[in-house]
């Protein structure tokens, strides 16, 4: 059996749809993983991101920090917190948003950096205080790259979700550990197109959020 069979015999098995262990369960276990870290991500990111963009300071420690938190081994940390922390959430939380925080810091503080400054100065001439200049001027300008980072770091929080399966968690991670462990490939075939499906299904929310939070305007000025 090649591996399109291997999807094929699993997506078609009644059992692999219902119980704890059925594919909407997983999903949605797997999903859960991922909302929740990159809600605890962007909460750190954003913010620093668009802080230390708007004042333009800080973009050298933040380039040292993001490349350091890029260069941690992920299942690594995660057996150090589960060696540290003990079964739980936890511990999959942490190596996934160290994970996300970088994409999301980085692409925001250079999108606030490379806005035009011409409404900028005329914002500020006109006596705009600093936060609305942030938030009327440079952030919708700057949207289309914040939510491509915010859209790098949940790609990568969905492929690497995986690894809660290896704490006694759930996600679709499962069916990839279990298959591994019973020889089942129909299982591993499974897990990995369900982790690739939910990246893609990702890929299209975030396009459906850029085409109905970014300004057609500033879609224009992209695409030019």
């Amino acid at each position: 059996m090649n591996v399109l069979d291997f999807m094929r015999s699993f997506f078609s098995d009644s059992a692999h749809w219902h119980g704890y262990d059925g594919i909407p369960q997983r999903v949605w276990e797997h999903l859960q993983y991922t909302a929740g870290a990159l809600a605890i991500a962007a909460a750190i990111g954003l913010p620093v991101g668009l802080i230390t963009g708007h004042t333009g300071r800080g973009g050298n420690t933040l380039a040292f920090l993001s490349a350091g938190a890029r260069a941690l081994p992920t299942f690594g940390l995660l057996v150090l917190m589960f060696v540290w922390l003990g079964l739980g959430i936890v511990p999959v939380m942490i190596p996934l948003v160290v994970l996300a925080i970088p994409p999301i810091l980085i692409t925001t503080y250079e999108a606030i950096r490379t806005v035009d400054p011409s409404p900028v100065d005329a914002a500020r001439g006109m006596g705009m205080p600093p936060t609305r200049i942030l938030f009327q001027v440079e952030v919708p300008a700057a949207l289309p790259l914040i939510l491509s980072g915010l859209r790098s770091a949940t790609v990568q929080i969905v492929s690497t979700a995986t690894i809660a399966a290896y704490v006694s968690l759930g996600g679709v991670g499962r069916y990839i550990l279990d298959g591994l462990y019973q020889h089942n490939y129909e299982k591993v075939a499974g897990g990995a197109a369900l982790t690739a499906v939910l990246a893609l299904f990702v890929l299209g929310l975030f396009w459906a959020v850029g085409r109905v939070a970014v300004s057609p305007g500033v879609r224009r000025r992209q695409a030019a």
